[in-house]
């Protein structure tokens, strides 16, 4: 169970700070469930309201400080991804980033990162789907790191490409 203060990343919410942990005072609602009370870090003038024991969209905390700087440090370990199906593309995507695991979501920005370049390189548009979905996953990366790191959101992707290019010139 979460206590009020701890951040988490709350399914397509991205990353939320719990406010209340206790029953909600609403009409209807009964009085012996307990819910978490969360505000979204990155959407403004919004709460969220959920039991504690929803199994149905992904609830986990934020990776601590270390946790992050040693996830950004392996991050050019991850892969990409293979599509086996064209067709299956936009599902798969929809999957990764409902996952909120930020390792796959690193292999889904790295597998349409490949694939606008190869589209571009051929003379081709980016596709709309490719664009939607990679700035989905940037911004859902970027809010667990920036929470993780103490820092703005907007200096992530900054903050990853200096490590990274730190570690190929080692």
């Amino acid at each position: 169970m979460y206590e009020v203060g701890d951040y988490v990343v709350y399914g397509s919410n991205g990353v939320c700070r719990i406010t209340k942990v206790g029953p909600i005072d609403c009409p209807g609602i009964p009085q012996d469930k307990l819910y978490y009370t969360m505000t979204p870090c990155y959407i403004r003038d919004s709460e969220i309201f959920t039991p504690i024991d929803n199994d149905r969209v992904v609830i986990r905390k934020v990776m601590s400080k270390d946790e992050a700087m040693a996830f950004v440090q392996n991050m050019n370990q991850i892969k990409s991804m293979h599509v086996e199906e064209e067709k299956k593309r936009e599902t798969l995507y929809k999957q990764t980033i409902l996952s909120c695991e930020p390792a796959k979501i690193v292999s889904l920005i790295k597998t349409i990162d490949e694939r606008i370049q190869m589209r571009q390189a051929e003379g081709k548009k980016v596709t709309s789907s490719d664009s939607k979905y990679f700035h989905i996953a940037e911004d859902s990366l970027y809010g667990e790191l920036a929470i993780s790191l103490g820092m703005e959101k907007d200096d992530v992707g900054a903050y990853i490409e200096e490590k990274m290019h730190r570690l190929q010139a080692v």
